[in-house]
């Protein structure tokens, strides 16, 4: 059978129109006769959406009862038996109630396509799954219903239902999206003008991006190699020069003119190993782009031209972007170079732009870094230049120069000698010379046309010849080798440099090393392996790149770090030049893991001395806030027991009194010390449930008069997922302490309201207030704000109401109140499945 096909409309926030889009395509199909059910559809009471669902066909729910209550979700098997070409599933990110067949709807969409039934479903940009803390940092909720993004990237067709921020916000405020009583509250926090116009970006952006992707794989499979210009895709070409950052920047105004324009820079290194690179200005270059909105990337290639023009190409990019040479005029005899050369081949679909900057003409501030090699293509050189060389010029001394004398020709054979050696170095120049000198003798020294030399000056000048010729094309073969040695070594001790001072000042974590060590010498991957012992096995610390070795012996190059650690890389095999500085990138890379678990001791360190604080802050309590009541009860007790004195029954009341108060205290200063333990050893466990706030909150309130709290929870909140004891012991901590704080005769409000997705409990006092410096600090354990006197408790309340209020995945921070006093604000999450109905109120919107 063949799988169904999943159709999704991706919308940027709630009430943007994916479920009418969803039903109003479900018409379009039923009136060609399409087969089409309604499945799951939520209309949240939205006139216009319910209007919709007339004259399509609707499949009855499956009902679950849980914890008293009765809830709704799709029947996949009631889908499955009547078995319709498509079926509409709205909100693809929502979680099942408890005893339901999957714990997710989009596992249920799973079955239906798998069973061959087409799949029209919704979800919103914020309940994908790897957007989750771009979204919290954005709107400031977590979002708990997510759906993976692979299950999305899977859809057969993605449709984006898109409206701007004012038009979004005025159907809000017309009531077409949430209840009246609702919307000022959502304009406020969620539905916020700079909050919708960074969701809808944030959609835009993830729909382009995918879009490109299909775009990219069509061209692979149809084997396009010409350039599409969808979108402006600029590539810029470094060379790791000064004029690489305005490169950047130029390139980046560039993009900014055209739509979803994209900077890409691009670092050509060449195949033999190091850089000859500032590694510290590339740094700074990628740090730029990055900056800027862009991306960088490093690859490898001998011929620049030609491995840029193929990543541009690869990318499918509109434009190049190069800086003018820095060679200087002279240099220009050896090529056109890389400007010239990538515009003449880059075709009629590459735009290419070679921009000036300051370093035009000043020369290149590196040589290239080959080692003691000088280069195939110089070898060659040398040898044509010290064989090819002296034939041609003897063939031009004989034929178009008339005789200059014997002197005049040594000379000339001298200086190919010397070409022989700047270009190929010893051995072509020992060639050039013996080949020199043969000619020297056979066409040019009496008698001509034999090995004889009559005149013994003539020997002595051919002797002088040759032996001049070695001496010279020794010392400058040896100048050329010590100048790309002192080129490699400059680099090498740059990289070094700029390595171990990020490494000092642990600015670069492991992975980030060892990215490092794979561009820097052009690998498929490295990874860094260690073992406790010579018989254990290895594992890995990090790696970076596909398929990295798992053990040193197979990896192409091994660098052993110690007796326990090994740097293993995989691509290619490095010459032995190369691994000195591969040994100072193991080094280094053992450094940052003794770091990271001296970093961990140093935490568990400070863990332990806060601890010690806390025991230290424990005993002092001990001493004297928790012997205060047992002072009284012991003394109330001891009087009670007297046999001297003759109570009456209002004194021994009395007497009672303060026994049951001083054990109410002690009961309350010992809770809080042993709330505050757990918290201090993670051993708070909450578990978490759907609670109606008007059967909790209430229940916090016994321990204060009745007479001093207001309470306003409407029964109409939307249920929340917490753990009911742990959030009566948070609001109860901090009633109590804004009723300590009250002024005698002011009540305390405690409200209740819905803000988005979460519920915010507002407990109010008309105290004298705490300044903003203070607000952090008071939530800290055995802190106590003000002239508290001594016996009013340890200081343990408010940090305990924290801890509890974090564990059930809440927050609650201090708010002056206006008009003087405090007010703490205890947030928590609603509940995460679906909402209990009540006659009068609608469920929330969960979409």
């Amino acid at each position: 059978m063949a799988r169904g096909t999943l159709r999704i409309y991706l919308g940027a926030a709630p009430g943007v129109g994916k479920t009418y889009a969803m039903l109003s395509e479900a018409h379009r199909r039923v009136e060609r006769g399409t087969d089409c059910v309604v499945a799951f559809v939520e209309h949240h009471h939205r006139p216009r959406t319910e209007v919709m669902l007339h004259g399509l066909e609707q499949l009855p729910r499956r009902e679950i009862e849980y914890r008293g209550g009765t809830f709704t979700e799709m029947d996949v098997d009631a889908v499955l038996r009547r078995a319709p070409k498509v079926a509409l599933v709205d909100e693809l990110a929502h979680t099942n109630m408890p005893g339901s067949r999957n714990t997710k709807l989009w596992q249920d969409v799973e079955e239906l396509l798998a069973a061959g039934i087409d799949v029209i479903s919704t979800v919103n940009i914020q309940h994908l799954e790897s957007l989750g803390d771009v979204v919290e940092s954005i709107t400031g909720v977590r979002q708990r219903e997510t759906v993976p993004d692979e299950v999305v990237r899977r859809a057969d067709q993605i449709e984006l239902v898109d409206m701007s921020p004012q038009a979004l916000r005025r159907r809000m405020a017309h009531g077409n999206i949430y209840k009246p009583d609702k919307v000022d509250a959502a304009l406020s926090n969620y539905f916020r003008p700079g909050n919708l116009t960074a969701l809808r970006e944030l959609a835009l952006l993830w729909v382009a991006d995918r879009v490109d992707a299909h775009l990219t794989e069509y061209r692979s499979e149809h084997h396009v190699s010409a350039i599409w210009g969808s979108r402006e895709r600029i590539v810029v070409g470094l060379t790791g020069g000064p004029e690489g950052r305005t490169l950047i920047r130029r390139a980046a105004r560039l993009a900014e003119k055209g739509a979803g324009g994209e900077v890409m820079a691009v670092y050509i290194s060449r195949s033999d190993g190091l850089t000859a690179v500032s590694p510290k200005e590339l740094a700074l270059q990628r740090t730029l782009v990055e900056d800027l909105g862009g991306t960088f990337h490093q690859v490898v290639g001998d011929d620049i031209p030609a491995a840029l023009l193929d990543f541009a190409r690869g990318v499918n990019a509109t434009q190049i972007v190069l800086g003018v040479s820095r060679r200087r005029s002279w240099q220009y005899v050896f090529g056109p170079g890389v400007g010239a050369t990538v515009a003449r081949e880059s075709g009629p679909d590459l735009d290419v732009h070679l921009i000036t900057h300051a370093e035009v003409g000043k020369g290149r501030g590196l040589p290239v870094a080959r080692g003691a090699r000088l280069g195939r293509s110089r070898v060659i050189s040398g040898w044509l230049a010290g064989v090819l060389g002296p034939l041609l010029l003897t063939w031009l001394l004989k034929s178009v120069v008339p005789d200059i004398g014997l002197a005049n020709h040594m000379l000339l054979f001298l200086t190919l000698t010397v070409a022989a050696a700047l270009l190929g170095g010893l051995l072509p120049a020992l060639a050039s010379a013996v080949v020199g000198s043969t000619l020297l003798n056979w066409f040019f020294t009496p008698p001509v046309h034999t090995l004889t030399v009559a005149d013994p000056q003539n020997i002595v000048a051919i002797v002088v010849f040759v032996g001049v010729a070695v001496a010279v094309a020794s010392v400058v073969d040896l100048a050329a080798r010590r100048t790309h040695q002192a080129a490699r070594l400059r680099a090498e001790s740059e990289i070094l440099s700029f390595l171990a001072g990020n490494v000092l000042r642990g600015e670069t974590g492991l992975e980030d090393l060892l990215e490092r060590v794979r561009e820097t010498f052009g690998m498929e991957s490295v990874a860094l392996l260690e073992r406790a012992g010579e018989k254990d096995p290895w594992t890995c610390a990090g790696s970076v790149g596909p398929r990295p070795a798992t053990t040193p012996d197979a990896a192409d190059v091994d660098v052993p770090v110690g007796d326990h650690m090994a740097l293993s890389l995989c691509g290619r095999v490095l010459p032995a030049a190369d691994r000195r500085v591969l040994a100072a990138f193991a080094a280094q890379a053992a450094v940052v893991v003794d770091r990271r678990r001296l970093k961990g001791e140093a935490d568990r360190a400070e863990e332990l001395a806060e601890g010690n604080r806390i025991r230290t802050a424990l005993l002092a309590a001990v001493s004297h806030d928790l012997r205060t009541p047992l002072a009284g009860i012991k003394a109330a007790v001891t009087s009670l027991r007297s046999d001297d004195v003759e109570w009456s029954e209002e004194d021994q009341a009395e007497l009672l009194e303060a026994i049951e108060e001083g054990a109410d205290r002690l009961d309350h200063l010992v809770g809080n010390l042993l709330d505050m333990s757990r918290l201090q050893t993670g051993t708070v466990t909450p578990i978490i449930r759907e609670t109606d706030l008007d059967e909790v909150v209430p229940m916090a309130l016994g321990a204060v008069p009745e007479d001093s709290v207001d309470l306003d929870v409407p029964e109409s909140l939307p249920m929340v997922g917490v753990d009911r004891g742990l959030l009566e012991r948070s609001v109860a901590n901090i009633v109590e302490n804004a009723v300590k704080y009250s002024p005698p005769g002011e009540r305390v409000l405690v409200s209740a309201s819905a803000m988005a997705d979460r519920v915010e409990i507002r407990v109010v006092d008309r105290g004298p207030g705490v300044p903003d410096e203070v607000k952090d600090r008071i939530f800290e354990p055995f802190q106590r704000y003000g002239d508290a006197p001594r016996g009013d408790g340890v200081g343990l309340g408010l940090a305990v109401a924290r801890g509890f209020a974090e564990a059930i995945g809440g927050t609650l921070h201090a708010e002056d109140t206006p008009g003087g006093g405090l007010t703490m604000v205890l947030a928590v999450r609603t509940a995460p499945g679906r909402r209990r109905e009540r006659p009068d109120v609608s469920p929330a919107v969960t979409s």
